[in-house]
């Protein structure tokens, strides 16, 4: 299975869908194949299909008794039928494909008792790492997609998803916006994660706000807690949001009306929330309260564990082209924002604040 990833990242590099495929028998590898329905205008081009013809081409023989197929996903229906018409002896495969899956997810052919073949099957083979490849490849096409319909800026930067692909522990779905008139086009990222209901099937609505040298990231633990809606917005200039190259933008009255636009957008006026705030976040967590206090039911200063994560907090920055807001605002920060511990205890403080049950 590790040849067949080593097939599937190929097959990402020219742009294909990265499914990879290495056919063996008695424990030597006969042929490989990865997908190239794209390179060779063909629709029948998979990963396994390839390695089925390279296969037979190899052994002289259309049936491939005796040979074992291992493959990086599991096969669709054109591919299941390929495989037992070859007479396969065993067919493995990592991730499961839920939308077109044929060995169980949508349909099971190899156990289709009214076939005249058997063909063992084992799947979940190196899953995770399987599954991986193709969510990295997925991520950057839909990143490729916002990009040409968000277009950046000429005077900022955008920063590289792939800075952030290590950072497993925030691997939540990506909001952006950049029509807000106070943006003037910058692209501002945010998330926005609901958790399971609370006992009372009730959830509070929190806004997470970072400060200067840090971004959403600090949130990383608390966001998407049972019983609350989190809200977490990426200044712009930080963490995933788009970063002008001149510091004179940066001032905190400017991200406060950023915010109060962006908050309109995305709540309801008539659905207070509660302020959650990193300590470096304080003085424009003071300006969104005086400029419209009465958006908030209250406003709670996140605890930080102590843990230093410099590499995180480094993530956003390539180079010194993307570190005006910083050079604006503040340094990178040395703080690590809630444990998990401290997390589920500040979900507790902010449904208290809006008066929900926490038993």
């Amino acid at each position: 299975m590790a040849l067949a990833l080593a097939e599937a990242r190929l097959a990402a590099e020219a742009g294909e869908v990265p499914v990879g495929a290495v056919l063996v028998k008695d424990g030597q590898v006969i042929a490989t194949g990865r997908n190239t329905p794209v390179a060779q205008h063909d629709p029948s081009a998979h990963a396994e299909i390839n390695a089925l013809r390279a296969g037979a081409a190899a052994l002289g023989n259309y049936r491939l008794d005796g040979c074992e197929l291992f493959v990086t996903l599991e096969p669709c229906a054109m591919c299941a039928g390929a495989m037992l018409h070859s007479r396969l002896a065993r067919v493995v495969f990592g991730a499961t494909d839920p939308k077109t899956g044929a060995a169980g997810s949508v349909l099971d052919l190899f156990a289709e008792p009214r076939l005249n073949h058997r063909t063992q099957v084992r799947g979940g083979v190196l899953a995770e790492e399987c599954g991986a490849v193709l969510q990295g490849f997925f991520q950057q096409r839909r990143s490729m997609a916002r990009e040409q319909a968000e277009p950046l800026r000429d005077d900022a930067l955008r920063t590289p998803a792939e800075r952030f692909a290590s950072l497993n522990d925030c691997a939540f779905a990506p909001h952006y916006v950049h029509d807000l008139p106070g943006l003037r086009g910058w692209r501002l990222h945010y998330v926005d994660e609901e958790g399971a209901p609370g006992s009372d099937g009730q959830s509070a609505h929190c806004l997470c706000l970072h400060g200067p040298g840090e971004w959403g990231y600090f949130f990383r633990h608390f966001i998407g807690a049972q019983g609350l809606r989190t809200l977490v917005p990426d200044l712009i200039g930080f963490g995933k949001s788009d970063k002008p190259k001149r510091e004179a933008v940066h001032r905190l009255e400017w991200h406060r009306d950023v915010l109060l636009e962006w908050l309109d957008r995305v709540q309801p006026q008539s659905q207070p929330v509660v302020l959650v705030h990193s300590a470096a976040a304080s003085g424009l967590a003071s300006l969104l309260q005086a400029a419209a206090g009465d958006r908030f039911a209250a406003a709670i200063v996140a605890p930080d564990g102590g843990e230093r994560i410099k590499d995180a907090w480094r993530a956003p920055y390539p180079d010194r082209g993307y570190e005006a807001a910083l050079r604006a605002l503040g340094p990178i920060a040395s703080s690590s924002g809630p444990t998990a511990a401290e997390a589920s205890l500040l979900a507790r403080l902010v449904r208290n604040a809006m008066g929900y049950s926490t038993s």
